[in-house]
């Protein structure tokens, strides 16, 4: 019998669309921490596609098209701020990336605080307004090893 989830070092990719592609790669470099893995322009300056990875994890993104796949997802700008789904990242000190979001112009939606079940976070928007949540807390980890 075979199994439906293929052995990979990241088996759930978040895919995001922005309408500044290549402000959002810079923004989330330079203030999340991504490393910037692959990006494929198109010749207009938006991005086609683009691979940031985080330690062991990535995100794919692009800029926001009308394409079929495209008319499938809305920007937070069109639903009024709204999201329906966020990506948590764990990070080694909460309180230095809270301090670079607030410098990058990422808007703190949730401040910062220490977690009843373990680490420290808190959740905030890049400028687009997807919804980042941050924090310590590592649930990989078993519950005496936080």
């Amino acid at each position: 019998m075979s199994s439906i989830p293929k052995q990979t070092l990241c088996g759930v990719i978040p895919c995001l669309r922005y309408r500044d592609a290549p402000a959002a790669i810079e923004w989330l470099r330079d203030t999340l921490g991504f490393t910037v893995q692959f990006v494929v322009p198109n010749e207009d300056g938006s991005i086609a596609h683009a691979q940031l990875t985080f330690g062991n994890s990535m995100v794919m993104l692009g800029s926001a098209f009308d394409t079929d796949y495209g008319r499938l997802l809305k920007q937070p700008g069109d639903i009024g701020g709204f999201v329906t789904q966020g990506s948590y990242l764990v990070v080694n000190d909460a309180d230095f990336v809270y301090g670079r979001v607030l410098e990058n112009g990422g808007r703190i939606l949730l401040d910062i605080k220490d977690e009843d079940y373990g680490g420290r976070g808190f959740t905030c928007s890049d400028p687009e307004g997807h919804v980042w949540s941050i924090g310590t807390y590592d649930p990989y980890k078993p519950a005496n090893q936080l």
